[in-house]
């Protein structure tokens, strides 16, 4: 396994797990880059970028590009359960409790 294959799945949860945080669920993808960074979780816009198309795509969450830089992620009810532990996805990393 590579540190790639490694850091992915966290980075995907803790997407989640911001989204899950913010009061109305949504954010911009720059925001979620730093935030991953904040926490730990190395990462550039294009990773970030990259992540947010799979979880779009696995129905955890949902994109709306508002400029051509600018993309507007929204957390699902499924992405939320995921975030929380209560369902798991292959790809993203399952939650440790809190």
């Amino acid at each position: 396994m590579s540190f790639l294959d490694y850091i992915r799945p966290q980075r995907r949860l803790v997407i989640l797990r911001m989204l899950s945080e913010i009061a109305s669920h949504r954010t911009n993808t720059s925001v979620l880059v730093d935030g991953a960074n904040h926490y730990g979780v190395v990462s550039t816009r294009d990773d970030v970028r990259t992540d947010v198309s799979w979880l779009a795509e696995q129905g955890l969450v949902r994109t709306e590009q508002l400029t051509d830089n600018v993309q507007l992620v929204v957390l699902t009810e499924r992405g939320a359960d995921v975030a929380e532990g209560r369902a798991s996805v292959p790809g993203v990393r399952k939650p440790s409790p809190r």
